[in-house]
């Protein structure tokens, strides 16, 4: 990718060349496809024909916020913002979020047609093909949750069909023997990695994962 003055896209709008030039690594594609199996939204408004990526998170998770900005900061505008969400319909309480979004480019396009419809997100089915040990380390990262008791992992997928999920543990176990079980979450279905697969996950993920975040996969 041809670097890019971050202070001078402040400022200034991208041409369609400028636009064209921005291309992504594989590592950065990689890790692009854990996000996109977790929280991160890709959008396409006012009627451009690239996407944009957004990048959310709670304050509790300000650090790796900033984290993904020095990954993609080239692609990007500003700098992570702190803001308030709405109060939850629920609690009435309002939480704290950290965010910031890329520009709308065309790099971003390919991930984009295989990972949303007309009706949303999905999981693209050459998942198998895209899933990288990178990936997984930051799907674990935006979407995991380390229970200490059980020593298991769980992976929020309630986004996803019942038979997306089934592919993405079909997935998992196939490629790194995870022994990976759907388990029933509310109105959806999440992805547990069983106690036993702890040790496989650890030593596949150790190099890969955030400082900040290795409390994900027990360490």
């Amino acid at each position: 990718m041809k670097t890019q003055n971050t202070s001078a896209l402040n400022v200034r709008r991208l041409s369609k060349l400028e636009r064209s030039q921005f291309t992504l690594s594989y590592y950065l594609k990689s890790i692009l496809v854990g996000l996109l199996l977790g929280d991160l939204c890709a959008s396409k408004q006012n009627l451009s024909i690239n996407p944009t990526l957004r990048f959310e998170q709670g304050l509790v998770h300000k650090d790796y916020i900033f984290h993904l900005y020095e990954l993609f900061k080239d692609y990007c505008l500003s700098a992570p913002k702190i803001s308030n969400m709405l109060p939850n319909k629920t609690t009435g309480k309002i939480y704290t979020r950290v965010q910031f979004n890329s520009c709308a480019l065309p790099c971003f396009s390919e991930l984009y047609e295989l990972f949303y419809t007309a009706n949303g997100k999905i999981v693209p089915q050459n998942i198998a093909e895209l899933l990288t040990p990178l990936s997984l380390a930051y799907w674990i990262c935006d979407d995991g949750g380390f229970c200490k008791t059980r020593q298991v992992i769980y992976l929020s997928t309630n986004a996803f069909t019942e038979e997306e999920v089934k592919l993405l543990i079909s997935v998992l176990n196939n490629k790194w023997d995870l022994n990976c079980t759907i388990n029933k979450h509310g109105q959806g279905f999440r992805i547990r990695i069983p106690k036993k697969s702890m040790p496989v996950v650890q030593a596949l993920l150790s190099t890969h994962m955030p400082s900040m975040m290795r409390y994900k996969i027990g360490l």
